[in-house]
């Protein structure tokens, strides 16, 4: 090999720059996750821009489901904080509010869990309204 070539430093991709400049293992997993989830951004907030945007090349199409674009792009944008706010029925949009509202419903959440074998019975019988006959709580049929 040439001196010239062995003195001429070797171009680094932006991986291994990365790698140089951080030495902790989980600082460069977050540092990459988040160009990932940028990157998966800017892909799916292009393509939702080109749902609006008419190409001259491809003339008039009719517009296309983006739904599963759309809940990517929320995601993505959710992962870094970003909340979307929903429209009321005035016109406004409200974000905080719900926000504080389910704050406050997570408070007061009540949890029943049954075990197998549970059985409901009523306190007062059930009486058949056409036949006036008592019906079975366990069985559902007259008595």
């Amino acid at each position: 090999m040439p001196e010239s070539q062995a003195n001429e430093p070797k171009t680094k991709n932006p991986l291994q720059k990365l790698k140089e400049g951080v030495d902790d293992k989980e600082e460069q997993l977050v540092i990459l996750s988040t160009f990932v989830r940028l990157g998966v951004v800017v892909w799916s907030g292009f393509i939702i821009s080109l749902n609006y945007i008419t190409l001259p090349a491809f003339g008039e199409q009719p517009p296309k489901d983006i739904t599963f674009v759309a809940s990517v792009f929320t995601g993505a944008l959710a992962s870094f904080g970003v909340q979307a706010a929903s429209k009321k029925g005035d016109g406004t949009y409200k974000a905080d509010e719900e926000r504080k509202k389910a704050e406050a419903a997570n408070g007061s959440v009540t949890t029943v869990r049954f075990e197998t074998g549970v059985r409901i019975i009523p306190v007062q019988p059930r009486i058949d309204p056409i036949s006036g006959k008592e019906i079975d709580p366990q069985t559902g049929r007259l008595t």
